[in-house]
Order: structure tokens, then sequence, then C-alpha cells
């Protein structure tokens, strides 16, 4: 499965990768693509992962996901 996510307060590539560290560690995620220009996340993930559990990833690391 694929979950779009749109992303707030990424201002440069350092917090790409820190929102893509912080997607690919919640468990099921197999892949995270973070882009900056679109402020937005494509996550690849088994049926399990609950798409706030993605959300809720994304504020711990200090950003908004939408």
């Amino acid at each position: 499965m694929k979950t779009q996510l749109k992303i707030e307060g990424m201002s440069c590539e350092h917090c790409v990768a820190h929102v893509k560290e912080a997607l690919e560690a919640v468990s099921g995620v197999k892949s995270a693509k973070v882009n900056l220009k679109s402020n937005s996340a494509e996550v690849e993930h088994t049926g399990e992962v609950n798409p706030e559990s993605l959300k809720a990833a994304v504020t711990e690391a200090g950003y908004t996901a939408l």
C-alpha cells in the first residue's frame, strides 16, 4: 500500500532526511520518499500501518503531516 502525506515545516534537505527517517522507523513501513519542493511524502507500507501512526511520527519529528 501507499499513503500520500502533505508535510509542513520542512525548509532544507536536513528536514527531508529527518522526516524520511521518522517515517521509515514506523513498524510496517517499507520505504518513504520525501519531496521538499512539493512538501509531500509517499510512504510504501504493509496494510497494517495506520495513516495516523505515520502522521504521529512526523509530528514527533517536529513537523506537521496532513
